[in-house]
């Protein structure tokens, strides 16, 4: 694994998202109830950035569509069927880490 630094805490707060991008990826970072989650920035339905939709406790929204997914898991809540692809996470201090090298090398993240 190849953990890449993509933010801070002091930059991606408990309730917060925030859209970066690593190495070339557009990753969407999530922080429900002090957990970092990141999955790749895109909803499954029209590939519209997520990072431009609402995140409300741990459901997060879609901006064109309204599709919802439960930001904890990426598991969709509307439709269920959906799955944000999702990126291994690291704290190291009070940084960030993110491992994208799945997508980039494969195209296709876990």
């Amino acid at each position: 694994m190849s953990f890449i630094k993509a933010t801070t805490l002091d930059e991606l707060w408990v309730g917060e998202k925030l859209g970066v991008v690593v190495l070339g990826c557009p990753v969407l970072l999530v922080n429900v109830e002090g957990t970092v989650c990141a999955y790749e920035d895109r909803c499954r339905h029209k590939g519209v950035a997520l990072s431009l939709g609402k995140l409300d406790g741990h459901v997060l929204s879609c901006s064109v569509h309204g599709w919802l997914y439960d930001a904890r898991t990426g598991i969709g809540i509307n439709p269920e069927s959906a799955k944000l692809p999702r990126f291994p996470v690291r704290i190291e201090g009070n940084d960030v880490l993110v491992d994208v090298a799945e997508i980039r090398d494969h195209g296709e993240p876990a």
